[in-house]
C-alpha cells in the first residue's frame, strides 16, 4: 500500500500549494522520489500527468473566483502562477471555452475540475500473472538516448517507438550484436537523478566485455530481485497495457515496492509464442 500512501501525500501537497509556483519536480522532491519515477507512477495510476493535474485544478479555481468579480486579469494570472496575463488568458480560454473577460458575467458555462481522491472500492478479481526472480547484476551494451519525463504520460507520444525504428533503419542492432554475448534485446530505462527532468532509455544486449565504439554505451544493471510480467499479445499496445496493470493492480496490493532504479523490457526468441515481451521491475519485499 506504500504507493497509495505516496499518491495521497502527493495529492495533498499539490492541493495545499496550488497558489505557489510548484511543479511536479517539487512534488517528487517532497516525496523523496526521482522526477521520473514520480511522474510515471502518478500518471499511470491517476490517468493524468501531475503537471496537467496542477494546471486543471488552478484553472478550475480561477474560474470559480472570476465570476461576478472585478479582479484584474494580471492579478489572477499572478495568483494562479502564470508568467503573463496573456498566457493565463489563453490557458483559461482553452480550459473553460470562454475568455476570462466574458467569464465575469453571470450566466456563462464554466468547467470545474474537482480534486482527485483515493477511493478503495470492490473491483478487480482479475488475474495478473507474475513471478519473482533473483538475478545477479549484469551489464548491457546499449544505444542510449535521453527523453523528457513527460513523454511517458503524453497520449500517442511515439518518441521511444520512433527510437526503436531509427535503430532498426540504421542497423544499430547489428552493430550492438558484435559486442554482445547473447542476441536477446533489452529496452532499459532509468532516471538520471532525483532532480533530473529527463530519463535515459537504452536499447541493448548483454555485454561480452570487448572494447566498444564511442557511439555505444555500457549500462550496469545493479538490482538483484525482480518482479517479472508477461506482455501477452502480438502488438506493442500490450506493453503499455501491462505497465498500467503493474501500477494500478500489482503495486498497490502486493507485498512488493518498486525500486527507483533501472527496469527493462526483455525481447527474446525463447519467450512463449503469445508473449510479446517481458517487463522486469526491480523490487524489494515489504516487511
Amino acid at each position: 500500500m506504500n504507493i497509495i500512501n505516496e499518491l495521497e501525500q502527493a495529492l495533498d501537497y499539490m492541493e495545499k500549494n496550488l497558489l505557489t509556483p510548484i511543479t511536479h519536480e517539487d512534488v517528487a522532491k517532497y516525496l523523496y522520489m526521482s522526477n521520473y519515477h514520480f511522474h510515471r507512477t502518478f500518471s499511470l495510476i491517476a490517468g493524468i500527468s501531475p503537471t496537467e493535474y496542477i494546471r486543471k485544478r488552478r484553472l478550475s479555481l480561477a474560474g470559480q473566483e472570476i465570476v461576478g468579480s472585478s479582479l484584474k486579469i494580471i492579478d489572477l494570472s499572478e495568483k494562479y502562477c502564470y508568467e503573463t496575463p496573456e498566457s493565463f488568458s489563453k490557458a483559461f480560454t482553452r480550459f473553460h471555452g470562454i475568455s476570462p473577460s466574458k467569464a465575469r458575467k453571470i450566466g456563462n458555462n464554466l468547467q470545474i475540475y474537482t480534486p482527485l481522491r483515493i477511493k478503495l472500492s470492490l473491483e478487480g478479481g482479475n488475474g495478473l500473472e507474475y513471478r519473482i526472480e533473483e538475478r545477479e547484476p549484469f551489464t548491457l551494451i546499449t544505444k542510449k538516448k535521453s527523453f523528457n519525463n513527460e513523454v511517458i504520460s503524453e497520449e500517442n507520444n511515439t518518441e521511444i517507438p520512433d527510437f526503436w525504428k531509427e535503430c532498426g533503419v540504421n542497423k544499430v542492432f547489428n552493430q550492438i550484436e558484435k559486442y554482445a554475448k547473447h542476441p536477446d534485446l533489452y529496452g532499459v530505462c532509468a532516471p538520471i537523478s532525483k532532480e533530473s527532468t529527463t530519463f535515459d532509455y537504452g536499447i541493448g544486449m548483454l555485454y561480452a566485455g570487448n572494447d566498444i565504439p564511442s557511439d555505444l554505451d555500457i549500462w550496469h544493471v545493479k538490482s538483484t530481485l525482480w518482479a517479472v510480467f508477461k506482455c501477452i499479445g502480438t502488438e506493442p499496445d500490450c506493453v503499455a497495457e501491462t505497465w498500467n496493470k503493474i501500477f494500478t493492480e500489482f503495486l498497490p496490493t502486493s507485498k512488493y515496492t518498486m525500486l527507483d532504479d533501472s527496469d527493462f523490457e526483455l525481447y527474446s526468441e525463447n519467450l512463449e509464442a503469445d508473449c510479446f515481451c517481458e517487463i522486469w521491475i526491480p523490487v524489494k519485499k515489504n516487511n
